[in-house]
């Protein structure tokens, strides 16, 4: 039996996404909970320093003001240490928080239905969360894919032009 998540697999819109503290590249805690208020993208990735994980995390640090300018944080998860990602991040000057689910190894990402657990990692799994919790939009690419930067931020600028409480 395979545990390989699909999009089927993903948390679904309309439900409350779970809360969740996890460290950021420099080991601060960061509470899901606390950046209520305001939509928040968590972008799930397989690998640090990896070809396609780079292309897609470069993209969206790329178009970090675009999201700061609209109120959206842009959380990116992965399984990596938390001093790998923060190798990675400075290597390449990432403009977005990178957050270790290390350990409980991919807890959070089993929690949001992102995980590949006969890899070990997440798949290339984003979730975006509306001022009050809620899971308003998802999208799931196959391996080797990259999702479309663009995509990520229409579904936030329709999310914040809809309104309080909107899905």
């Amino acid at each position: 039996m395979s545990t390989l998540s699909t999009a089927s697999d993903l948390i679904t819109t309309g439900r409350t996404a779970p809360d969740f503290i996890l460290p950021d590249s420099s080991g601060t805690p960061v509470h899901l909970a606390e950046l209520r208020g305001g939509p928040v993208l968590i972008v799930f990735f397989p690998f640090a320093f990896s070809r396609v994980c780079h292309s897609e995390l470069a993209g969206l640090s790329e178009r970090a003001e675009d999201f700061d300018d609209i109120g959206a944080v842009v959380l990116a998860i992965s399984c990596d240490s938390m001093h790998s990602l923060r190798a990675w991040s400075e290597q390449e000057e990432f403009e977005l928080p990178f957050l270790s689910d290390y350990w409980p190894h991919g807890k959070v990402s089993a929690e949001y239905g992102a995980l590949d657990a006969e890899a070990g990692h997440p798949v290339r799994a984003s979730v975006l969360i509306d001022a009050e919790g809620v899971v308003s939009w998802t999208t799931v690419s196959p391996p080797g894919q990259a999702r479309s930067v663009t995509d990520h931020l229409q579904a936030v600028q329709a999310l914040t032009s809809a309104g309080p409480g909107a899905r």
